[in-house]
């Protein structure tokens, strides 16, 4: 038995943890909570999360959550290509992770909950155009960080690629907004293309 826990199932944010740990090849156990029942919210599960959210591991005793923190800590622990290769990149996986979440991930979901996750009489197409206005920027943003190599962070695929596309991936729901970027929708045909990614992707049944 692995003694990485994952807390979450692949159809939450805890797939990036997986697409991780997929991509490291390690050992790891899913441990999937049902939100509806409450599960997050139990005392056994505050101890590793007292936010009550996934996903969340733990790693032989030590627990984190958030999935960005969560996957750059896998990345740096286990080494390889994925990983920062010294400060600089590890300053640049920082901070794109962090301009995932803050940039990116807002509207990115609204897109993909009116286009794809909503059952179709609570779909609002005009909440759709609103969402990807904001998102041109960012989009643009990204778009031309890939120009020069195809990758963000030292010329491979790295956690970076994987933690941004993780939030990016949502715009497939927006095909016509994503087909506007060529370098975006390259990048995002590549890291699906991954066996990492594949191999998470049918964990979501």
């Amino acid at each position: 038995m692995s003694h990485l826990k994952i807390y979450g199932s692949a159809r939450t944010r805890a797939n990036r943890a997986i697409w991780m740990a997929e991509e490291l090849g390690l050992a790891y156990q899913i441990i999937p909570l049902d939100l509806a029942k409450g599960e997050t919210r139990t005392p056994a599960f505050l101890v590793i999360n007292p936010n009550g959210h996934v996903p969340a591991i733990d790693d032989e005793g030590f627990h984190l959550y958030e999935s960005m923190a969560i996957n750059l800590y896998l990345a740096r622990k286990h080494g390889g290509a994925l990983a920062p290769q010294d400060v600089r990149e590890d300053g640049l996986a920082t901070q794109w992770s962090f301009w995932a979440v803050t940039e990116m991930e807002g509207p990115a979901l609204e897109v993909l909950f009116h286009r794809a996750l909503l059952p179709p009489e609570k779909r609002d197409e005009a909440k759709v155009e609103a969402a990807l206005k904001k998102l041109e920027g960012p989009t643009g943003v990204l778009d031309t960080a890939l120009l020069t190599s195809g990758w963000l962070v030292g010329g491979r695929f790295t956690v970076a690629d994987l933690n941004v596309a993780s939030v990016a991936g949502y715009l497939r729901a927006a095909p016509e907004f994503a087909a506007r970027y060529p370098n975006l929708k390259d990048w995002l045909t590549r890291c699906g293309e991954r066996p990492a990614f594949k191999a998470m992707s049918a964990k979501r049944g």
